[in-house]
């Protein structure tokens, strides 16, 4: 049990759950604008993690899962972490404002434009399984022709 003014739970796990994935945490406003800049070429999967129990038990896991099973990962992989990195999470969203706001989700940017969204909805009281399939659907959806 924790104690303590201003003291919240500890998320440096959820974090790792991710980084140790390949994600770049977005802590700021400007490491969004700044990832939304330097990777407006190609693809990017942005997590929106979050410290709820749907986050733990399939979020997190699905995308492990679909990183790991995927032949077609997306370029660059990014996270922001709402509730607790506050302001990053509302700039990444002005970036999809076109969904409403969930967390968790999954926003799958090509070229710098939004294409698909996996919100809480199709994330809460699914397996860890289905999530990734969703999460390999769109990654196989978006597949960009070489030459």
């Amino acid at each position: 049990m924790q104690f303590g003014f201003g003291v919240g739970p500890d998320t440096s796990w959820m974090r790792k759950e991710l980084t140790d994935i390949g994600l770049e945490e977005l802590k700021t406003p400007e490491d969004v604008d700044k990832a939304m800049t330097d990777y407006d070429k190609g693809t990017m999967l942005l997590a929106i993690n979050s410290v709820c129990g749907c986050a733990a038990g399939n979020a997190r896991p699905g995308l492990a899962i679909a990183l790991e099973k995927s032949e077609h990962k997306p370029d660059h992989l990014v996270t922001v972490f709402a509730g607790q990195d506050k302001d990053a999470t509302a700039r990444a969203r002005e970036y999809f404002s076109e969904y409403p706001p969930s967390s968790p989700a999954f926003a799958y940017f090509v070229d710098g434009k939004v294409k698909a969204m996996i919100p809480r909805h199709r994330i809460e009281g699914r397996t860890r399984e289905e999530v990734a399939q969703d999460l390999l659907t769109v990654f196989d959806a978006f597949v960009r022709e070489e030459g």
